[in-house]
């Protein structure tokens, strides 16, 4: 996990033991030290998942893709967001960012086979209209993206955000996937879902 940037995202770099091919999901910021990471590991970068296209997700996409010639998986709801990303960023207080025309998009419901890693893409929108989260079943892991933090939830006050529907995401969440699932999310520390069902106060109404 390297937390960048100024809205201190989290981006995470995953590989099985030992291999050399790996994966990133959402590269914020700082592309310079993701890309040194890469090389210390020695590991070629199969892939660009993006949980979701606000700026402090995307913005170090185009130098790592560039420079490693890995494709980049999107919403499909959200592709056109990084294809002009400066359009989307608020105010004048950061970026500019590059934009870049992924060549996936993800939409829920797929399975992708990429880094040695079986991956399922859950659909949970809420946090903005298409966003993602990955699940690493024989892992129990999943990347969370910022609809689920450790004691509290995703915003919903950006365009496209909703409330009700970002309940209804994490609900998913908790009822598909087992309470041990460790949960890596944009922001803050890591948890679990049985933790945020349990004590988490933005969920009161799923704790049950």
């Amino acid at each position: 996990m390297f937390t960048v940037g100024p809205v201190q995202e989290n981006c995470f770099l995953l590989r099985r033991e030992g291999s050399d091919r790996a994966l990133m999901i959402d590269p914020g910021e700082e592309a310079q030290k993701l890309l040194g990471a890469l090389e210390e590991l020695g590991v070629t970068l199969e892939g660009i998942l993006l949980t979701h296209t606000h700026f402090d997700h995307v913005g170090a996409v185009a130098p790592v893709a560039r420079a490693t010639g890995a494709e980049v998986w999107v919403p499909e709801l959200e592709k056109f967001v990084l294809a002009d990303i400066n359009r989307f960023v608020p105010g004048n207080a950061f970026g500019p960012f590059e934009s870049w025309e992924a060549e996936h998009t993800v939409a829920g419901g797929e399975k992708l086979e990429l880094g040695g890693f079986e991956i399922d893409v859950l659909f949970t929108p809420g946090h903005s209209p298409g966003h993602v989260s990955y699940s690493i079943a024989d892992e129990e892991a999943l990347f969370s993206g910022d609809v689920l933090f450790q004691n509290s939830v995703g915003r919903t006050d950006l365009p496209g955000g909703d409330g009700p529907t970002l309940i209804e995401s994490i609900r998913t969440l908790l009822d598909s996937l087992p309470g041990a699932t460790t949960v890596y999310p944009g922001h803050m520390g890591l948890t679990t879902l049985g933790a945020e069902r349990a004590s988490n106060p933005f969920l009161a109404e799923l704790a049950s």
